[in-house]
């Protein structure tokens, strides 16, 4: 089992498989190297599949100069790493974990190489040289969500074996009937096998935070995405728009529904901008679970954020399954893997506050991603803006269509949880390559990036 900080990170944009998980892999080797007591002499960094095929466009160089440099996702400052990075690359020089400098020559020590590793296609190898003449040579996979994996499958996190461990949506339910128990209370209880309830309330409170605060920041920006295909950002104009127009928030179904995807545009453009989001699974997906649960606390009767928590502990119980049945990369799965998963984590979430039943939250979470299989992830230029931006609004409009849909039924339906999540690992499996994040088909080859 996993816990549901593993789930729901505060890091930096564009992509948490992509940014996120290898600054967490450089700094790990970074630290490993040191921990040697060995003078090292020089690192270098090989990126593999789809690491290198859109690691420039996914600002995955920076990040792993950065996680090289000592930083880590969630306490850098985003709106330094391009004056840092440039530094390094002109100076040619980089500080070990802040502790060792070393030369540093970006052509020869961070390579972008083509293939596909076979154990996971966000593959990275890093590789120390020591005064003496020894080595020390790692790999790691880029997992998704900012998960990041050793080549001995060993993730670098701890384990440990909660009171209500489940590994599908059958078990979930069984455990709810069984014991009388609500996800919510599950997940509260799974939980504080790691750390006191009162902690994780107040992750859960800084996570929804730091979600509303980059609702704000994008829908203040206005500009030019940076990456080169001058995609001009639109929630500051909307935002404006909406707000001179005198029409009170929820006064309609078209005002809801205007901002809604407001919202899940402001994070996204946000997250392409190298900005501070969650990863809800995935920056990727950065802006669904934020919108609908803004959605709630804006447009629900007894929305609070108090009951927020309840819709993150449910969110996170369903996006666990994702992760140990099949994948939240979009390197393995396709964009069903992200925005796909969101979908569904924040139909399940939505559903839970506005009253569900375990098994109408299950159906819930299955809508959700029943209607985004399939979904390919071909990034235009290999940035996360085209469509990536847009398909964030419509995850979280799906989402909440599927959340009211559950809740006109009692929960009993044909397709279950776990088998549209095995037909979603299966889609992804059978997807070609060039349709899962190497910008090598699709939209990504169709509209030309200029």
């Amino acid at each position: 089992m996993t816990s549901l900080t593993e789930l729901f990170t505060i890091g930096i944009g564009p992509s948490s498989s992509h940014t996120v998980g290898p600054m967490r892999a450089a700094l790990a080797f970074a630290n490993a190297a040191l921990d040697r007591g060995r003078p090292i002499t020089r690192v270098q960094c090989d990126l593999y599949g789809s690491l290198s095929l859109t690691g420039r466009g996914h600002g995955t160089d920076a990040a792993i100069l950065m996680g090289l440099a000592g930083e880590t996702p969630e306490a850098i400052d985003p709106n330094m790493v391009r004056q840092r990075t440039e530094h390094i690359i002109a100076e040619g020089r980089l500080k070990l974990a802040r502790r060792v400098d070393l030369p540093f020559l970006a052509a020869r020590d961070l390579l972008f190489n083509r293939e596909f590793l076979l154990e996971h296609p966000n593959g990275m190898q890093f590789t120390a040289w020591f005064d003496d003449g020894s080595e020390l040579t790692r790999r790691y996979y880029s997992i998704g969500g900012g998960v990041v994996r050793t080549a001995e499958h060993e993730e670098i996190t701890a384990r440990v074996e909660p009171p209500h461990p489940f590994e599908s949506g059958a078990e979930l339910l069984t455990i709810g009937d069984e014991h009388g128990l609500s996800i919510v209370d599950i997940m509260r209880a799974n939980e504080a096998t790691w750390r006191e309830p009162a902690a994780t309330d107040a992750f859960l409170d800084m996570v929804r935070a730091a979600m509303f605060a980059s609702i704000d920041r994008g829908s203040a920006r206005d500009g030019t995405l940076p990456g080169g295909l001058r995609v001009e950002r639109r929630a500051h104009a909307i935002h404006q728009r909406l707000v001179q127009s005198n029409v009170p928030p929820g006064a309609d179904a078209k005002s809801v529904f205007e901002w809604v995807s407001l919202y899940a545009l402001a994070v996204n453009e946000e997250n392409a901008s190298g900005g501070r989001v969650v990863t809800a699974p995935t920056n990727g997906a950065a802006g669904v679970i934020p919108a609908v649960l803004k959605y709630y606390e804006m447009f629900v009767d007894g929305g609070a954020p108090a009951r927020s928590r309840d819709f993150l502990y449910v969110a996170s119980a369903i996006g666990m399954l994702f992760k140990k049945r099949a994948s939240i990369s979009a390197a393995e799965m396709g964009c069903q893997g992200e925005v796909g998963v969101a979908c569904s984590m924040a139909a399940a979430g939505l559903a839970a506050v506005l009253g569900g039943s375990n098994r109408q939250i299950e159906n819930a979470a299955e809508m959700g991603m029943e209607h985004n299989l399939g979904l390919t992830c071909d990034p235009v230029g290999g940035l996360v803006q085209i469509p990536c931006i847009e398909r964030n609004t419509m995850g979280a409009i799906k989402a909440i269509n599927a959340a009211y849909l559950a809740l006109q039924g009692d929960g009993h339906h044909i397709v279950s949880l776990d088998q549209v999540i095995e037909t979603m690992r299966q889609t992804g499996e059978d997807m070609k390559s060039q349709y899962k994040e190497t910008s090598q088909g699709g939209l990504a080859v169709n509209v030309i990036a200029c």
